[in-house]
């Protein structure tokens, strides 16, 4: 009787996948980042495997009111293409906090990962989405600081 392979694998087509609301009201970005990148790779979940994506829907509301540093800027520079050509910089910040979350949870992640799992994650600036159907549960960030361990 050999009772070393217990190990349990889910299988590649996982399709056991929660949905997690998180208010970005008073968050900072950092903190919120890193707990969005485990949440997407699935790694608060008792059957996590690094080969396997066991990973969640995350939904982000009132993007616009999360806390950023201000003393860094965040840029967005982009080169026109030509050689020679100027550099177009615009601060971040100001125009579309979306994309500096989305830079700092992407940039969280390796460059195999970043793509697919990036699909998951809905971004929103106010209380507005359209994924009521999925029925989120909603997540108080607060209390993610003190455990990392989500049940259901």
């Amino acid at each position: 009787m050999n009772s070393l392979n217990k190990t349990f694998l889910p299988t590649k087509n996982y399709k056991n996948r929660n949905w997690y609301l998180i208010d970005c009201d008073g968050q900072t970005l950092g903190r919120l980042a890193t707990m969005i990148s485990g949440l997407l790779k699935g790694i608060n979940k008792p059957q996590y495997h690094p080969s396997v994506d066991t990973g969640d829907y995350i939904i982000l509301i009132n993007a616009d009111s999360i806390i950023l540093n201000e003393t860094s800027k965040h840029y967005l520079v982009s080169t026109p293409g030509r050689p020679g050509s100027s550099l177009k910089i615009r601060n971040v910040i100001d125009s579309l906090p979306q994309l500096a979350i989305e830079q700092a949870v992407k940039r969280m992640l390796s460059q195999t990962e970043a793509k697919r799992l990036m699909r998951r994650l809905k971004i929103y600036n106010d209380d507005n989405h359209v994924h009521q159907a999925q029925n989120p549960i909603k997540i108080d960030v607060m209390d993610l600081y003190s455990s990392i361990q989500i049940t259901q």
